[in-house]
């Protein structure tokens, strides 16, 4: 037998909470943040001989968080987690790459001082990686609830001894997305702007373009954000299917939930820049 090393390895702060208030003087604003932070490098002596002489405490990646959320409006997501990355690369000598993940989650405004939770708990995403000079940004979104009624159908697949599916022209598709995009540089975006292009891409591949499968979907998907959105260098979606079984007609079905197929793939673009999966 060989033997016996440290493999990779990587600590951090996860799921961190904030909410920052903008109070203006006709009206308030919220920003409500999940904030995680992974910092991987030369932390073998805290491992192997309890040194933690290297080890940044994760609280105080956490005070770090909320102090750079209390400075101001914390802007864009993706500006905000390449701040706090670079933050920790520099603030934590034995750091080789910094990590950084924030998770949007959507209000609804009410009036001037009140607000309701985003329907279906979709939520924006961002990650932003800082190491030595170079920086990545990916961004994305999750459970972005979709669901169309036609326009859908599977069959011609294959079989073994165990296949009872039933192949249909036309059946219910319905997922929860995760998709998760990088850029193929850290500067120079409308964060904003490009995230709403990208959604808004996926939504109309998913109602207007007919599904052969699950499969199909996803790519069209994933090429119509790259279509949509220049900067983009790949994307990775996650499609789990939501299966609807009819009930012995077709206007009444069960919702399973579990077990699902899950479908995920990467488009990417041909010659672009490579960089950190997408697997954060």
């Amino acid at each position: 037998m060989g033997a016996i090393v440290l493999g990779d390895n990587r600590y951090g702060k996860a799921e961190i909470r904030l909410l920052r208030v903008t109070r203006g003087a006709a009206a308030h604003d919220i920003r409500d943040l999940t904030v995680s932070v992974a910092l991987a490098g030369d932390f073998a002596p805290a491992h192997l001989e309890g040194d933690n002489s290297a080890v940044l405490p994760t609280d105080s990646q956490k005070n770090a968080v909320y102090a750079f959320a209390a400075d101001g409006p914390p802007g864009e997501i993706e500006d905000l987690g390449l701040r706090l990355a670079r933050h920790f690369l520099a603030t934590s000598p034995a750091a080789r790459r910094a990590q950084v993940r924030i998770d949007e989650h959507a209000w609804t405004r009410l009036d001037a001082h009140a607000f309701q939770a985003g329907a279906g708990g979709e939520r924006r995403q961002a990650c932003a990686i800082a190491e030595g000079d170079a920086a990545w940004v990916a961004a994305g979104l999750a459970d972005l609830l979709v669901l169309k009624t036609a326009g859908s159908e599977f069959r011609g697949f294959a079989r073994d001894r165990y296949t009872t599916l039933e192949e249909t022209g036309d059946r219910i598709l319905a997922t929860a997305v995760t998709a998760r995009w990088r850029y193929a540089s850290a500067e120079g975006h409308d964060w904003a702007a490009a995230h709403g292009r990208a959604r808004q891409a996926m939504l109309d591949a998913f109602a207007g373009r007919h599904s052969r499968s699950l499969q199909q979907t996803l790519y069209e998907m994933g090429r119509a954000v790259l279509e949509a959105v220049p900067g983009v260098a790949e994307i990775r979606l996650s499609l789990p299917n939501r299966h609807h079984f009819a009930m012995g007609s077709d206007d009444l079905f069960h919702v399973d939930d579990r077990p699902y197929g899950l479908i995920e793939g990467t488009v990417r673009r041909e010659g672009a820049p490579p960089g950190p999966p997408l697997d954060w």
